[in-house]
């Protein structure tokens, strides 16, 4: 097991749904990305290059998507939280419900043709 997929089992719900939930939809839409454990935190790339990451604040209580190309993301940007980060966004969810995926999915497609387009950098 990757130890990104062992951190996700051992949440504490309901962040552990929501992660195994995040997971299965960005894994079924997006089959060639990799989910590596980066910064203590599972973390997904393409093409080596970070593609969004998932961060579990149980402090706060909510689950973020967070995408490095925040800045060039044009999609439901009303809907993306900067919350005093310069280059990060994400959307932001509290439980399962509140996971839109169409929401979710329009903006991880948007950030993949980001990606195709040379905004990402290697990491």
């Amino acid at each position: 097991m990757k130890p990104a997929e062992e951190y996700i089992l051992k949440q504490p719900e309901p962040y552990k749904s929501i992660l195994l939930h995040l997971q299965i939809l960005i894994e079924s839409s997006f089959p060639n990305t990799d989910l590596q454990f980066k910064w203590k935190i599972p973390f997904y790339y393409l093409d080596d290059k970070p593609f969004c990451y998932l961060n579990p604040s149980k402090k706060k209580g909510y689950v973020d998507v967070a995408f490095w190309v925040s800045a060039h993301l044009t999609k439901y940007n009303e809907l993306l939280i900067s919350e005093n980060r310069k280059v990060v966004k994400s959307l932001r969810y509290k439980s399962i419900d509140d996971i839109n995926e169409e929401v979710l999915l329009t903006v991880l497609e948007e950030a993949h043709q980001l990606k195709d387009k040379g905004f990402y950098k290697r990491n």
